[in-house]
């Protein structure tokens, strides 16, 4: 009895569908070289079809480029991205949220496969703050009042009748993961599903989001947004068949988006959700 627990544990652990949850542990060596040059690539990519926008509420301004679907077709709706970015872009020159996890949306391949608005927002102040949660013992993270101005934008976008509200999507990075929390748990019946990677978790409205699609994805030796952040919402979250964790052993805070580059797979999973 004791060995078939722990095979069926073991089966969890690797991700088969017998579990709630999903779990994936990756330990593959990435090759570092390779990565960066993908990295660069997407740096040097044209952004000009990210058109720049200001959206303004109440004497507040918020900067932000958004990417069209390729060959719009009139009377079709499509997914609505918004890509959050982490805390080294913030500022009001609407271009440094351009990372490279946002501008894979660039590509050609990624434009024709996966057709959809992309929204990028610019924040000049964090909108998140982190501090030590007493109970749990890990960095949780709390939303800001400029949160405001950016849901009252993604509002603006679900009047649009090109956007298909039933499949609006968040992905971020860093301070952008937390920031995709907070907005998930504010409006759950707003957003499909969400992405964050090497977020500090919000744990504030675990109610609003324990049926949600959720992909968590973080590095084990990520100690600027200690990996037990994820750890702990993950299982915070145990009931959420919905819930998703991949682990990358051998990868940190600064090279943890690397493998994320190079695949269409963050895409696949978020356009088969729908609310």
């Amino acid at each position: 009895m004791k060995k078939l627990t722990l095979t069926y544990f073991l089966l969890c652990l690797v991700s088969v569908k017998l579990c709630a949850q999903k779990i994936e542990v990756k330990s593959t060596k990435f090759d570092s070289v390779k990565f960066s040059l993908i990295r660069k690539e997407l740096n040097s990519l044209n952004t000009e079809a990210f058109t720049k926008k200001v959206f303004e509420a109440n004497g507040t301004k918020l900067p932000y480029r958004l990417l069209a679907p390729k060959n719009q077709k009139l009377g079709t709706k499509y997914p609505l991205i918004i890509a959050l970015h982490n805390s080294s872009r913030l500022g009001t020159n609407n271009e440094s949220q351009l990372e490279p996890l946002t501008r894979t949306w660039l590509r050609e391949q990624m434009r024709d496969q996966f057709p959809a608005f992309v929204l990028a927002p610019q924040f000049e102040t964090r909108p998140t703050i982190y501090a030590e949660h007493d109970k749990l013992k890990i960095l949780t993270a709390t939303p800001q009042a400029n949160l405001q101005i950016l849901l009252r934008l993604i509002d603006s976008f679900k009047e649009n009748p090109s956007v298909d509200t039933k499949r609006i999507y968040l992905i971020g990075y860093s301070m952008g993961g937390s920031t995709a929390q907070h907005l998930m748990s504010a409006k759950p019946d707003w957003f499909a599903a969400m992405i964050a990677v090497a977020g500090v978790p919000d744990i504030s409205n675990l109610q609003n989001i324990k049926h949600k699609p959720i992909w968590l994805i973080h590095g084990r030796k990520d100690d600027e947004n200690p990996f037990n952040g994820s750890k702990k919402l993950f299982e915070q979250l145990k009931e959420n068949k919905k819930a998703r964790f991949t682990i990358y052993e051998s990868l940190d805070h600064n090279n943890i988006t690397l493998p994320l580059l190079a695949t269409n797979e963050l895409a696949k999973w978020l356009f088969k959700w729908k609310i």
